[in-house]
């Protein structure tokens, strides 16, 4: 996304990937001065100042629902129920989108506010990398405990914990934290990448979208030639090549780019749905040419490279509308704010609430027939793992829990405020909220000494 005009939102010229300031990637380490132009566009207000991106909140959610979708699907359909396996192959875009949306806005944040990595990378690491541990032995030793032959074997329990926190398997949906961390590491890599292509950024888009389709093709259709990398292709960043590098140059070019979804709006809507009828179709050749309803459904394959690129710009423009018509302080707007501030914790819980449910000889399962379950197990968990994500909110263990910082914590420093106020009068905040600078937790700024 861009912050000044012609697509370019950085101060320095392309291609030059390291500005005057010590520790930064470009050349201020202030945010780009306000210019007011009496309209707001898709980045600015009519004031000048950067807007925040609603778009960006509906996109977290909608992916957050989705992913919540998978994996109640994956666990509570038949694996002869044509109609639950098709959905499922349409609901593998989620990790690939998250990508693309990780890259955007860290890019986009980074160029309204650059900062040494030296500040960057703790707070990212903080808010991302310890609730990593924390779920990473929470799901371990819950399945320790659970297990009779495991349960008491306490080397069993420090390998087990050691070899899931390396290679992001303690739980199935915790290599995504693993290689967001990665992407994190990258940033200095992304951005330079970026800004030493710019005025090249349709062919870089083309370079690595034929390296996706390449490495997807090997994983889907040829695996023993991946056979090095002994089944842990989902952890490693390269598997998401073109989702990073295309989220990080669409965020170069976000004036252009959110004002072309706008514009464009239905365009993209209808070309989300006929993708849509493609994976579809894809899927149901799959299935005729010999493969599973599941494996010809599966994430790591060519056409979920078009498919999770079609969501991407889908969803956006969803959102897009919405922001667009958002009133402040409306009932929709005040649950879509809490849903996007929520989204991380409920993402790190659902497994947990899925594997409650479902744990051995589930009364669930016996209450509820297929199809049914999926649904019931689907508002289940989602209720569980809001309630579990607000009462953890409250606690000393709100950042190791759901990457976010205590509400309560938050209500004394607003208390140690309004005492300062009376003291002395603070200068009125803008109305215009901070823009999320991370996929993932939204914003980081409220954590660590300048949150103080």
């Amino acid at each position: 996304m861009t912050g000044t005009a012609a697509g370019t939102p950085h101060g320095a010229a392309a291609g030059t990937p390291h500005g005057t300031t010590a520790g930064t990637l470009h050349g201020t380490a202030a945010e780009p001065a306000a210019v007011a132009t009496g309209t707001q566009t898709p980045t600015r207000t009519a004031s000048g100042r950067p807007r925040h991106l609603y778009e960006v909140d509906v996109l977290r959610i909608l992916t957050f629902a989705c992913v919540i979708g998978v994996h109640t699907t994956s666990h509570t359909a038949a694996s002869d129920d044509v109609g639950q396996m098709a959905m499922l192959g349409l609901l593998h875009f989620t990790r690939l989108v998250f990508f693309s949306l990780t890259a955007f806005v860290l890019v986009y944040s980074y160029t309204l506010r650059p900062r040494p990595m030296a500040q960057f990378w703790p707070k990212r690491f903080l808010l991302v990398g310890v609730p990593y541990l924390a779920w990473s032995v929470v799901y371990v030793v819950a399945s320790w405990l659970h297990s009779s032959t495991r349960r008491g074997d306490v080397p069993d329990l420090v390998r087990t914990a050691a070899e899931g926190i390396v290679t992001g398997t303690s739980w199935y949906h915790l290599y995504f934290l693993l290689v967001t961390m990665q992407v994190y590491l990258l940033l200095p890599v992304i951005v330079w990448l970026v800004r030493r292509t710019r005025g090249h950024h349709v062919a870089t888009l083309a370079v690595t979208l034929v390296v996706q389709l390449v490495v997807f093709a090997a994983y889907a259709y040829f695996p023993d030639s991946v056979a090095w990398l002994h089944g842990y292709q989902e952890q490693f960043f390269f598997s998401y090549v073109f989702f990073i590098v295309s989220g990080a140059i669409a965020a170069d070019h976000a004036e252009s780019f959110l004002q072309f979804i706008r514009v464009h709006r239905r365009a993209v809507l209808w070309g989300f749905v006929g993708v849509g009828a493609l994976t579809l179709g894809v899927w149901a050749l799959q299935v005729g040419a010999g493969l599973s309803l599941s494996a010809a459904g599966t994430a790591l394959q060519p056409m979920q490279v078009i498919w999770s690129t079609a969501v991407f710009v889908g969803f956006l423009a969803i959102g897009a509308r919405w922001a667009d018509r958002r009133r402040p302080g409306s009932p929709l707007a005040r649950f879509i704010d809490y849903g996007s501030d929520r989204s991380f914790g409920i993402f790190l819980a659902h497994p947990f609430m899925i594997w409650i449910l479902l744990y051995g000889d589930s009364w669930l399962e016996a209450a509820v027939p297929r199809p049914w379950l999926t649904l019931v197990t689907y508002l289940l968990v989602l209720v569980l793992s809001v309630a579990a994500t607000e009462l953890f909110r409250w606690t000393p263990l709100s950042v190791p829990l759901t990457g976010r910082p205590s509400l309560a914590s938050r209500g004394q420093r607003e208390e140690r405020a309004r005492k300062r106020a009376a003291v002395r009068p603070l200068p009125q905040p803008s109305p215009e909220p901070v823009e999320p600078d991370d996929a993932l937790v939204g914003e980081t700024d409220d954590v660590g000494p300048a949150a103080r």
